[in-house]
């Protein structure tokens, strides 16, 4: 269900007039050799925001963990969890900041 989320959330975005990037590859540094085969964010809003898309009953702690490390990776500073399966969509959006709030 994610994928359906994922292409219909992109083209939303898009419709909007936002940069949307699917699927994009965040790589991983090994002894200095750059992997592609990491990890993939969902979507990439802008350049700027990462958007990892869920569709189950309950969001676990390595869900946020998993966007901290997307974020840490691409030097990015802003995600968001987005949790398809909650009761309600409001209820299933976890903002995730990398380094220290904004002030």
């Amino acid at each position: 269900m994610e994928s359906v989320y994922e292409v219909v959330l992109a083209k939303e975005l898009e419709n909007r007039g936002l940069s949307v990037q699917r699927q994009v590859p965040v790589p991983i540094v090994y002894r200095g050799i750059s992997f592609d085969e990491g990890f993939r964010a969902d979507i990439i809003v802008e350049g700027k925001i990462i958007l990892e898309l869920k569709s189950v009953e309950q969001i676990a702690k390595v869900h946020a963990k998993q966007v901290l490390t997307y974020l840490r990776l691409t030097d990015l500073r802003l995600g968001f969890l987005l949790n398809f399966g909650a009761a309600l969509m409001k209820d299933g959006i976890e903002r995730i900041v990398n380094g220290p709030p904004e002030p």
